[in-house]
């Protein structure tokens, strides 16, 4: 089976991830919710993983490096956690459905919602600032885009922006791909997906931000601390980690960003390879038209003219054990600026080969040809 679906889940976890994992599953207690010592040795191992994460991503502070159990509850907080009605917001149309939807539910609570469109099938800083004013209280944009691989530049847009303005940003298919710093590019809240570039397992994920940005929880229950208080704490992160964390996820985003503070430059070039000679061996099949160009996120998207995307996924899958996904791929308005009903995406990792990667090629000729 050749694994090319990596920008839903990663398929390839380091032994050092999985070692951490199985020790934790094996050794664990719920973290800081009791004084005994296995309960503090797991609190102090939740505490190194939030460490680990804040700095390999250029946060702000341990205490504004918050949990989730996945990027879209990250965003979910960034979102209902902040914005009020009468607030501005501006969006772009290549976000995923993590995004789109709890902006369409803000919508009506009076949040007025603005979506920048593409340039040449990218996600431009000049559409998005066109459609900035000084009431705008948040830009909200992916760091790179779930169906292409195209990503904007992000220090355009935030020199662009009013100062009071927010720059939230999704950093699912980029955070373990490329070097992230906050601090220098301004950004104000990043949501991530453990499982996907940062190399953890499902159920990982986490919201990190500035003091710029206060958001109120969107879940409420136990958090160890203040437990005679019938309101949520008013301090991070406990006002935002209600209830017991997945301890196994959360040691896993700590080994997977040790693995890559070593590994991700190699990766990064790699990848950019093996997107490289994707673009290049598929683009030239008479009948495939090319979304993508390379980059170090791992997507290459493209489509058949003569069979819909889910139905050569599926063929891929069952005749040439080759995983991809086809569809919409939880961004429909992505697909519509495309003019797509639907695309074939593949992803690879810096685990995937060269090989790999013609086998895929030749398996795509085929199914073009009928």
């Amino acid at each position: 089976m050749i694994y090319f679906d990596n920008a839903a889940t990663g398929g390839f976890k380091p032994d050092s991830v999985i070692t951490a994992v199985t020790s934790a599953v094996k050794y664990s207690a719920n973290p800081g919710r009791s004084g005994h010592k296995l309960s503090i040795a797991c609190l102090e191992r939740v505490y190194a993983s939030r460490k680990l994460l804040c700095e390999f991503l250029g946060g702000y502070s341990y205490d504004r490096t918050v949990f989730t159990k996945n990027c879209t509850e990250a965003l979910n907080i960034a979102l209902l956690g902040v914005l009020k009605s009468g607030d501005e917001v501006v969006t772009t149309v290549a976000e995923h459905n993590s995004v789109l939807r709890p902006l369409e539910y803000l919508k009506r609570k009076g949040v007025r919602v603005k979506y920048a469109g593409l340039k040449n099938g990218c996600i431009d800083a000049g559409e998005i600032l066109s459609c900035v004013t000084p009431l705008t209280r948040a830009v909200v944009v992916t760091l790179a885009s779930n169906v292409t691989g195209a990503a904007p530049d992000i220090n355009s847009i935030r020199k662009g922006l009013p100062e009071h303005t927010l720059l939230i940003c999704d950093g699912a298919q980029a955070c373990g791909h490329i070097p992230i710093n906050m601090k220098a590019s301004g950004i104000d809240a990043l949501a991530v997906a453990g499982h996907k570039g940062m190399l953890a397992i499902q159920g990982s994920g986490a919201l990190v931000f500035s003091e710029r940005i206060n958001p109120d929880p969107v879940t409420f229950g136990g958090t160890g601390s203040e437990s005679y208080n019938l309101e949520m704490p008013d301090f991070y992160p406990d006002r935002l980690e209600s209830g017991t964390l997945c301890y196994p996820a959360v040691v896993s985003i700590g080994e997977g960003v040790m693995y890559l503070e070593e590994n991700l430059a190699d990766g990064a070039r790699k990848v950019i390879q093996l997107t490289t000679a994707l673009c290049e061996n598929l683009s030239a099949i008479d009948g495939v038209t090319l979304y993508s160009k390379p980059n170090p996120y791992g997507i290459t998207a493209v489509s058949l003219k003569n069979m819909q995307s889910e139905i050569a996924a599926y063929r891929l899958s069952d005749e040439y054990s080759i995983c991809v996904r086809g569809g919409l791929h939880c961004a429909p308005l992505m697909h519509k600026a495309l003019s797509s009903d639907g695309l074939i995406r593949i992803s690879v990792s810096a685990f995937n080969t060269l090989g790999e990667c013609e086998q895929l090629v030749r398996a795509i000729k085929a199914l073009s040809k009928e």
